[in-house]
């Protein structure tokens, strides 16, 4: 399936990269317009929100056919690493196949649970 954005002002690939910034990072529409400008592209604020409206949906839609299955077991691991010679904890939850859910790298150790707010997203 691919995402057709013809009869628009805008070449294809900068239409995904701003609805991409909006769904990806917590950017309101004006921010995005404003980083926009910066690298040259001048697109209203409400020019993003249709964008949005229109084809978030359908990169939700391809993002979901991609997705692999998570099985219905995990463990949640935990290491200490060193990234760039700095000490630094791994979290990373695993299913029961050994496939990473997800991760989570920090310089302390966690005092609190970290599974639910890592597998939450």
């Amino acid at each position: 399936m691919t995402i057709n954005v013809s009869c628009r002002h805008f070449p294809s690939d900068i239409i995904l990269q701003v609805v991409r910034y909006y769904v990806s990072y917590k950017l309101s529409y004006r921010e995005i317009e404003e980083m926009m400008a910066e690298r040259g592209i001048h697109v209203d604020h409400s020019t993003i929100n249709r964008w949005v409206i229109k084809y978030a949906p359908l990169l939700e839609h391809r993002a979901r056919v991609r997705k692999k299955p998570v099985a219905s077991s995990w463990r949640m691991d935990e290491t200490y690493i060193n990234v760039k010679g700095l000490w630094k904890y791994y979290y990373r939850a695993v299913d029961k196949y050994g496939n990473v859910i997800d991760f989570y790298c920090v310089k302390t150790v966690m005092r609190k649970p970290l599974a639910p707010s890592l597998l939450r997203q």
